[in-house]
């Protein structure tokens, strides 16, 4: 397997959990909070699909489809466009008021599909790019990339968890 291929499974297995746990649920259940304080699986969703969008993007050089596709304006969140989730406290969480399945997996489907085709001219040379020098050390793309494929695995799965959690 080639590292465009290794990275696109990686992908695709946060796309299978993502639809796993947000498929069919009712929007009391996507909106649930199971503490005053714990993320919602809208909020968790909508956030893990905010990073791969926003850190895709911004290695590929590409307009994220959260303001390109006008996703922002339809989910009508209080939050500048930019904001993808990072910092937010409980207030922000409760915010987050996405009740609608289809809404959410749209938003989430539409970055996969963009992350998997420009995955798919991704080679071995490229993971070495440096892609952010506010760090010590830079950030490659391959670690960068590794970074989104953890960070959306670990928000997928606590939302699949919640899920169970909540009885969906």
């Amino acid at each position: 397997m080639d590292v465009a291929g290794v990275f696109t499974d990686g992908f695709a297995r946060i796309r299978e959990v993502v639809h796993e746990a947000v498929d069919g649920l009712p929007a009391e259940l996507l909106l649930a909070r199971p503490g005053p304080d714990a993320n919602s699986i809208s909020w968790l969703i909508w956030h893990l699909t905010r990073v791969q969008d926003d850190h895709v993007a911004g290695v590929a050089d590409t307009r994220q489809l959260w303001t390109a596709q006008d996703w922002h304006h339809r989910f009508g969140l209080p939050f500048p466009a930019a904001d993808i989730g990072y910092g937010h406290r409980s207030e922000d969480v409760a915010a987050v008021r996405i009740g609608d399945p289809e809404l959410l997996l749209g938003y989430y489907d539409a970055v996969h599909e963009h992350t998997t085709g420009w995955l798919a001219g991704l080679t071995a040379a490229d993971l070495d790019r440096v892609v952010d020098e506010h760090w010590d050390p830079p950030v490659t793309l391959g670690v960068r990339l590794i970074s989104v494929l953890s960070d959306d695995l670990q928000h997928a799965g606590q939302a699949a968890y919640l899920r169970g959690l909540l009885g969906g």
